[in-house]
């Protein structure tokens, strides 16, 4: 009888320097030098040929969607290409030359290969067959598919109930895989569904579902072209998601605003050099953001009620600054939030936001005389205690201005991941639906089950107590995404069975059950041919527009399945053949699933046909300004309270961001071009002023500790640089960091991770 070994595996990799380099930030994002380093990336793991011929296809109608950020595309692509700079990485990355298969890891063990840092380990290249990994083992070994499945479906089969079960989604996989997926899990018997959203935008979808009745935002790509004002709050366009700095491009030329709210001021939102324009190549460009304010860490709803208050007091004295005919018909809660204001000194909200208010009067006056309003936020705003509360201000902003329903106005949560929204909008969620439970009773005949599910780091905590033993991934790098590293990685080597489903190798495939397996799937970018005839899936991007996505190249391996065709083996096996749902012809009819996909949710009607041409947009009461489900039939103005942190002399509130060379977990390379930081990812941004008071000097060494509930957690070895950063903030990328972020401290009801607010003290070393 084979016996579990412990595996004397690295959480984090190499903790060593790689030499760095610094210059001066950038002072304008894109141009030639992103086609330079795009082509570069391209050509290094594809090839010149290859590169060419795949980016021709790449956001086109009938080619593949981007394996990168979900920004939508416009309805006429550019002849030079609708791609960005972190889009061609991200396309290098999966379509690389370079092969994981069974030579590789029986020359490497996983402890051996832990020790390679995040880097080393995603240039490693495409998995190529179906690997396992038994107790009594540090390699990977072969296995077939069908007996990988059946090994899935025995450690399923033994769980003593299947809330046992964790079924992780990560936001790259289609909504036809997605689909089912969730289908499968809920046959199943639980709604242990975590997923990316829980990691990011749930703050988002809690606090638009609660204010405007939808979860999603409410603008097009073209309201950009009609707004008179764009807020972007925290959030860097220029490196997560590149090709909206065109959108913001087009809103300034004809004569529009562009606001930027956060603690860095990033290259992307002060210039941008377009590379498809004259102007772009040759000349300076077109200057983005009219006004910076510099606000503090996770001091927004301070910020946003000192601009709401001014507003307040400007309309008092000229009755047209709030929209009173929009808030009478539409919202409820005016006189409330009115009031509730009176308690705030501007002294106080002002001094809180660290903003000048030199720059916040310019931003009222502006706000005052227009109504042409877009906001836009990603991480910055969502991750943090009261990341909910955080959004309901920017509602209470838009709902005070009429700025929803009307073209050039609304609501935009910009995502991250290519399909982390559609993935939601088709099924894959830890809530419980009424509605969603008929609507699969009627269309497949089975009851799903009707206990809540656990969001993400509350899977963590039961697979940590022993309360889940069977993981499986759809995709993602799990251990590396979620906060708390140590905790998490513990939680995943407690359970019986880890299982990724995925393309290329991660740290998640290092730092496993006790019996771990790798099935590698199909990139966006690969064709997907069942029996002669080329396949396509359908995504959803950030703004609610479904379309195809079909890729061209021929597959890594001719051992690849597609991702409904692994989850219809799962299934299959599992259920031994003996269930109402035939799995196996489903998962291989992606036509028949997108029919049951229109049959469960509205909107999806003739989803064939539709998603043809660019594609069709999702149904969103608040275009249409009906809010019907909200209480009173009315959107709903919120109070927010103030951020509440007890900090200590000699606190810092870091905040988590990425690198230029890299997309949410992946890495595609080790500088941060914009920033002015090569070479090297183990920095902490720091304010002058705190350096002299710690007294530290450019490149010292310093280690970061946070303490939550008496526990301490500790992140080696960061180089000091000296940066435009507000005092008392700190900076450093993720997943180094996320260390430091405790699992059991997140935002209220999202659930959130809190990593871009956490309070942490340094240690020079």
């Amino acid at each position: 009888m084979s016996t579990a070994k412990k595996r004397n595996t690295s959480i984090l990799g190499t903790q060593e320097f790689t030499g760095i380099k610094i210059t001066e930030p950038a002072n304008y994002a894109a141009g030639i030098p992103a086609v330079k380093v795009a082509l570069q990336h391209a050509f290094k793991e594809m090839g010149v040929v290859k590169s060419l011929s795949t980016l021709s296809h790449m956001n086109q109608k009938e080619g593949f969607d981007c394996p990168g950020c979900a920004w939508p595309d416009p309805d006429k692509p550019s002849k030079l290409g609708e791609y960005c700079e972190n889009g061609v990485k991200a396309l290098a990355e999966e379509a690389t030359n370079k092969r994981v298969d069974k030579e590789f890891f029986a020359r490497y063990s996983v402890e051996e290969l832990s020790q390679w840092s995040d880097y080393q380990i995603g240039k490693s290249g495409r998995l190529t067959e179906p690997m396992v990994m038994t107790p009594d083992s540090v390699h990977y070994k072969p296995i077939s598919w069908e007996d990988a499945y059946t090994l899935i479906a025995k450690n399923l089969q033994k769980l003593d109930t299947p809330d046992e079960g964790v079924f992780y989604t990560s936001g790259r996989s289609s909504n036809e895989a997605a689909f089912l997926y969730g289908l499968f899990i809920r046959a199943f018997g639980t709604n242990n569904m975590p997923d990316c959203s829980n990691m990011c935008h749930e703050s988002s979808g809690v606090a638009l579902s609660e204010t405007l009745g939808i979860g999603k935002g409410s603008v097009k790509l073209e309201d950009f072209d009609k707004a008179e004002v764009v807020i972007v709050m925290g959030q860097n366009p220029g490196t997560n998601h590149p090709r909206m700095l065109s959108a913001l491009q087009k809103c300034k030329e004809n004569g529009g605003t562009v606001i930027s709210i956060n603690p860095l001021e990033e290259a992307g939102l002060v210039r941008f050099k377009n590379p498809q324009e004259v102007k772009g190549v040759l000349f300076s460009g077109t200057a983005l953001t009219d006004l910076h304010l510099q606000v503090r860490i996770n001091q927004d709803v301070p910020l946003l009620k000192l601009i709401i208050k001014k507003l307040a007091r400007l309309d008092k004295e000229r009755g047209d600054v709030f929209d009173h005919k929009f808030l009478e018909e539409y919202t409820q809660g005016y006189k409330e939030l009115l009031t509730d204001l009176e308690k705030y000194s501007e002294k106080e909200l002002l001094e809180l936001s660290g903003v000048d208010e030199v720059e916040i009067n310019k931003t009222v006056e502006l706000l005052a005389s227009n109504d042409k309003i877009i906001v836009c936020w990603a991480m910055g705003l969502t991750q943090h205690k009261n990341g909910v509360e955080n959004i309901k201000e920017c509602v209470n902003l838009l709902l005070l201005k009429g700025s929803l329903g009307k073209p050039g106005a609304g609501t935009c949560p910009v995502r991250g991941h290519s399909n982390v929204q559609g993935d939601r909008t088709v099924g894959i969620m830890h809530h419980v639906s009424p509605i969603l439970n008929e609507s699969i009773k009627k269309t497949f005949g089975f009851e799903p089950p009707t206990k809540e599910g656990l969001d993400t780091v509350h899977a963590i905590e039961a697979m940590h107590e022993g309360k889940a033993k069977v993981f499986i991934a759809l995709g993602g790098n799990f251990l590396s995404a979620a906060s708390d590293t140590q905790y998490t990685a513990e939680a995943l080597q407690n359970c019986d069975l880890t299982v990724n489903i995925s393309t290329k190798l991660n740290r998640t495939h290092l730092i496993t059950g006790k019996t771990a397996l790798i099935l590698p799937t199909l990139g966006r970018s690969e064709m997907d041919v069942k029996e002669g005839t080329p396949r396509f899936f359908t995504v959803e991007n950030s703004m609610g527009k479904v379309h195809r996505s079909k890729g061209l190249l021929k597959p890594a391996s001719g051992n690849l399945k597609s991702e409904p065709e692994i989850i219809g083996g799962i299934a299959d096996a599992y259920f031994r053949g003996e269930h109402i749902v035939d799995w196996k012809n489903l998962s291989e009819n992606y036509e028949l699933i997108r029919e049951k996909i229109a049959s469960v949710f509205k909107g999806f009607n003739d989803l064939t046909d539709k998603s043809k041409g660019s594609g069709f947009y999702l149904p969103n009461n608040v275009r249409d300004l009906d809010f019907s489900k909200l209480p009173n039939q009315r959107a709903q103005l919120s109070i927010c309270g103030l951020p509440e942190f007890q900090l200590k002399e000699n606190d810092f509130l870091l905040m988590t961001i990425r690198s230029h060379d890299q997309f949410n977990t992946t890495i595609y390379g080790l500088d941060d071009r914009y920033r002015g930081i090569y070479n090297e990812r183990r920095i902490v941004l720091m304010n002058k002023n705190d350096m002299d008071k710690h007294s530290l000097k450019k490149l010292d060494v310093i280690n970061l500790i946070s303490l939550y509930d008496q526990k301490e957690r500790k992140a080696n070895n960061f180089l000091v640089i000296p940066y435009n950063i507000p005092e008392g903030n700190l900076a450093s990328y993720f997943p180094e960091t996320n260390v430091l972020v405790p699992y059991n401290h997140y935002a209220d009801k999202s659930h959130t991770p809190i990593s871009k607010s956490v309070i942490v003290q340094i240690e020079k070393v």
